[in-house]
């Protein structure tokens, strides 16, 4: 953990909030205050209610939380992060600073962006929680950088993503290691590849892995767009893109709408490779039997997308002491491992496992799983999150008709 620099420090103790000591960092008299202000309170938890193992693992951890600490918390289930950010930005327009609707939201990349300079974020507040001691920062970058945007503390993270690939083992026994080795996989194998329409995540995700790619110099990627920027290293994306629609599902002229959608075509055999942003995905569909034994999931050779998801508190949350108290046991060994266990979630970790005390890293299964990946990729930083929208936006002008 690094230390909080003083105004961060200033910050933080006049909120009642002081940083914890480095070595160990335990809970002192300020964060007991904090648990205790707590007490009673409700927090408005806004995060995605797409997924039913997320959902179950977000009702086990208000559970825990209530009978721990006597804090409730509401699960308000987002179809997309922006309805929050939405929100959280009128409510801040019509001059509600404090009373707001939102307590906690699940986020990371261009929504943290856009509350972060539109000063919608409360903190910071991340570093000083009792469970960040425990956070791989040096093994893990992305959890204080967030596409290319310092974290400063205004969002703790809480799980990690890599982009994957996966596919049935008897019909793809050599895959494809970097994108122009799919795209050759897609010419031999016409209609059996494809990638969800963006502006879908993993349709996005898809676009930016292809982007990096085709950019060796890749510097502009990691800066704010320009107009120049744009058009100078999208280019070679553009004309990958058409080469490569031809040969895909229904000629590049349709896209599947979600992940899960080509999933279900992996699994009837209609697509031969699917694509996630969670490594641990195809482990799951394997153990659920939605995907067969056989399934084998992989990242490219010389490095694969990834990033940190985050949680984050509005600046006008009504129940602040409440929202701290529930990020910090999410950041607990106790609930990061059961979000890792594939029988459960499958989130991979924000935590340094290994310097864990040994009771804990007991909590955490070492055993490599069917459809796990057998060999973690090079990580490769997300763009800054200024190129998302104009890289969807193009993309939906080109080929959305």
């Amino acid at each position: 953990m690094y230390p909080l620099n003083r105004r961060s420090a200033l910050q933080l103790i006049a909120t009642g909030l002081a940083a914890p000591s480095i070595a160990g960092a335990q809970a002192g008299p300020s964060w007991t205050a904090v648990e205790a202000r707590a007490r009673g309170q409700t927090v408005y938890f806004n995060a995605w209610g797409g997924s039913a193992r997320v959902n179950a693992y977000l009702q086990w951890a208000a559970g825990e939380v209530s009978r721990m600490y006597a804090v409730t918390v509401e699960h308000v289930k987002l179809t997309d992060t922006v309805e929050a950010v939405k929100r959280v930005r009128s409510e801040k327009a019509a001059g509600r600073l404090s009373d707001g609707t939102v307590d906690v939201v699940w986020i990371n990349g261009e929504n943290f962006l856009t509350m972060k300079r539109e000063g919608l974020l409360y903190g910071p507040f991340a570093e000083s929680l009792p469970s960040y001691a425990g956070v791989d920062i040096q093994g893990k970058p992305t959890t204080r950088v967030d596409f290319s945007e310092p974290v400063d503390g205004m969002e703790a993270p809480w799980g990690m993503a890599q982009f994957t690939l996966f596919a049935d083992a008897t019909r793809v026994p050599a895959p494809p290691r970097n994108m122009a080795a799919l795209a050759e996989f897609a010419r031999t194998n016409p209609g059996r590849v494809t990638y969800p329409r963006p502006p879908d995540f993993t349709g996005a995700t898809f676009l930016k892995q292809a982007l990096v790619e085709l950019n060796p110099d890749r510097g502009a990627l990691y800066r704010p767009v320009t107009p120049e920027t744009f058009a100078r290293a999208t280019a070679p994306l553009w004309a990958w893109l058409d080469a490569l629609h031809p040969h895909l599902w229904r000629s590049g002229r349709q896209f599947p709408a979600s992940p899960a959608a080509i999933r279900q075509m992996v699994a009837d055999g209609e697509l031969f490779v699917g694509l996630t942003f969670n490594p641990n995905e195809p482990a799951n569909e394997v153990a659920a039997r939605r995907l067969p034994p056989a399934t084998t999931s992989w990242q490219f050779s010389a490095g694969a997308l990834a990033n940190t998801h985050f949680l984050a508190i509005p600046f006008n949350a009504r129940a602040r002491e409440g929202a701290l108290v529930l990020i910090n046991f999410l950041l607990s060994p106790q609930a990061q491992a059961r979000k890792d266990d594939i029988a459960v979630w499958g989130d991979p970790t924000v935590l340094a496992v290994d310097r864990l005390p040994p009771a804990e890293r007991a909590r955490f299964s070492t055993a490599r799983k069917p459809g796990q990946v057998a060999q973690t990729a090079p990580a490769i930083p997300e763009p800054h999150g200024s190129w998302v929208e104009p890289l969807e936006r193009e993309w939906l002008r080109r080929y959305g008709t």
